[in-house]
């Protein structure tokens, strides 16, 4: 049986992440992949794209981390030298960075981060739309 692709994957984890809709706006996708022509490449190299950039990153810190980038690969894909790099940067800089094989890893990944930010005071200091957030709950506390 064949493995999903890394787009499936992604979509997938998007998919999953339209359940939380107090989460899905601090989510997106960083679409540094995929083929171009010349012109659109440098056209988007001079806009800022930037080479080893994970696919998606969650843009909300925890008390240990400034966010969770996550790159995804599928089969036996592994990561280029300009992505370990970049990676290694990221972590360094205190964001956390995982690769994820399956919507599974991604989802428990998520997860994981998520349910990392411990309370009670960080809850108090953070809200999403006005709203205290409780992440053990990956919703809203009302």
């Amino acid at each position: 049986m064949k493995s999903a692709s890394e787009a499936q994957i992604q979509s997938a984890f998007f998919q999953w992440l339209s359940l939380y809709p107090d989460i899905r706006p601090y989510c997106f996708a960083i679409p540094n992949g995929g083929t171009r022509n010349i012109a659109e490449a440098v056209n988007l190299k001079r806009q800022g794209v930037t080479k080893g950039v994970p696919d998606v990153f969650i843009a909300i810190p925890s008390q240990s981390r400034h966010g969770l980038f996550i790159e995804f690969k599928s089969g036996k894909n592994k990561l280029t030298d300009s992505q370990k790099e970049m990676i290694d940067r990221l972590k360094e800089n205190g964001y956390g960075c995982e690769v994820c094989y399956s919507i599974d890893e991604a989802i428990e990944v998520a997860e994981d981060y998520l349910n990392s930010i411990e309370e009670p005071e960080w809850c108090r200091l953070y809200s999403v739309n006005g709203k205290v957030w409780d992440p053990k709950y990956l919703g809203e506390v009302v």
